[in-house]
């Protein structure tokens, strides 16, 4: 049976966003309880009816959902819908053993293509664009969404997809791309490709539209100047909440615009759970409004960002956060790939002749790229096998189950530092300076 999916028009005035939060909030909690074991008894358990969810105001009685559900319901967690629903799965690039699968309906690709679709728009971007899509494809949201989007608003888009620096520079001149999506890494790495080439004056990108990871403002502007000028826009999104495409930074460049009319943002502190004030640095949690396969309750992102109040000097009355500044748990994002420590860890453990102890040190090189050092130690039981084998073989693991290439360093049994309490593992320089 076909799910009757929320979907109002686009909001002009605040009062319309707030009605439509208002009635997508209550489609979304009689949507989960009535589509899904596991939201019903995540509900009973808390107390809590559908029907007496009424307002946002009433969002703090129900329960909190995680990346935990996610991966627990594997393969097809959380779905609400009937599989005959469901026209497409994605897959999160998490490293943690069981990838969290996100199920959508039709109503769900069509929703996502057209918030997107207005991302670029907000961004600029017209059907006169050529638009250069140099992100990850495959049962990523990244391509799929990057692309969707692109056609939608008429431009025309160029799948180069991640990597290939050769044939990316042979795009930006031969089709003249004017809008550039990626990394925030492979903009970085392209700036610098474009000028040693000496292609600066070639090629013709106007705009770079990038995500994934953070960036800082020196790295921002280092991107800029190496493209002739280009202007930077941060875009926001998870493959949990559709995909990228979910909020982006307007064309003032002092925030991200979210899209309220999807979904419902909450800016928690990660201690004790409870909201804090507009302005407060505190964790992301997002209920969304008319997601029909997978809907989110108080889905704890872990991103750490703030709610910036007032209305915006862009015009836009869509609310506004800042650019993400962390997160709240060990996960971190090197070359658009989410990693957790406890990945490596096994990595590690399951390699004769390695220790238990190791740290990750991620950094930035002298030309801005990030770097990812993993110094482990040997077993303190002697082993045959050689430094440089033991590091080979570290390596080239990661490099086959985490889709990065690490350095490695392996050194003596006992030559890294103990501590009473939990060893700090991940070391990460990579932003030195504002992020906003």
């Amino acid at each position: 049976m076909k799910s009757d999916g929320y979907s109002p028009g686009e909001c002009k005035t605040v009062e319309e966003l707030l009605q439509v939060q208002r009635e997508g909030l209550k489609w979304t909690v009689a949507h989960a309880y009535n589509g899904s074991d596991a939201y019903r008894k995540k509900m009973d358990a808390a107390g809590v009816a559908p029907q007496e969810i009424r307002s946002r105001s009433d969002l703090q009685r129900l329960p909190f959902t995680t990346a935990e559900d996610l991966r627990e319901g594997y393969p097809f967690p959380l779905c609400c819908v009937p599989f005959s629903d469901v026209v497409r799965i994605h897959s999160s690039s998490g490293t943690t053993g069981t990838r969290k699968n996100l199920a959508y309906t039709r109503k769900d690709v069509e929703d996502w293509v057209a918030f997107f679709a207005r991302a670029y728009r907000m961004a600029g971007v017209t059907a006169k664009d050529r638009v250069q899509i140099a992100v990850g494809y495959g049962v990523w949201t990244a391509g799929m969404g990057f692309q969707s989007a692109c056609e939608a608003v008429g431009a025309m888009a160029l799948p180069v997809g991640p990597g290939n620096v050769d044939m990316q520079c042979q795009f930006l001149v031969d089709m003249q791309s004017t809008v550039l999506c990626c990394t925030a890494s492979m903009g970085l790495l392209m700036a610098e490709e474009i000028h040693r080439r000496g292609l600066t004056g070639k090629i013709n990108v106007k705009k770079i539209i990038y995500g994934s990871e953070r960036s800082s403002v020196s790295m921002r502007k280092k991107i800029s100047e190496l493209f002739g000028g280009a202007e930077l826009f941060d875009i926001t999104g998870m493959t949990e909440l559709y995909g990228p495409g979910t909020g982006i930074e307007c064309p003032h460049h002092d925030c991200i615009h979210y899209w309220g009319d999807y979904y419902i943002l909450e800016i928690l502190d990660p201690n004790t759970l409870q909201p804090v004030p507009d302005g407060e640095w505190g964790e992301m949690v997002v209920t969304t409004l008319r997601k029909e396969a997978v809907p989110l309750i108080r889905y704890r992102t872990r991103d750490i960002t703030r709610i910036l109040s007032g209305p915006c000097s862009c015009g836009s009355i869509m609310p506004r956060h800042s650019r993400i500044k962390g997160r709240t748990d060990d996960m971190f994002i090197f070359r658009a790939v989410n990693i957790y420590p406890s990945t490596i860890d096994a990595i590690i453990s399951a390699i004769p002749g390695l220790g238990s102890e190791y740290q990750i040190h991620l950094s930035r090189d002298a030309s801005e790229r990030g770097v990812m050092k993993i110094i482990v130690e040997r077993s303190e039981k002697p082993d045959k096998r050689t430094v440089e084998e033991l590091e080979n073989n570290l390596l080239n693991t990661i490099r086959k189950k985490v889709l990065v290439t690490p350095t490695v360093e392996v050194v003596p049994y006992g030559g890294l530092p103990r501590s009473e309490r939990k060893s700090q593992r991940v070391f990460d320089t990579r932003i030195q300076d504002s992020i906003v």
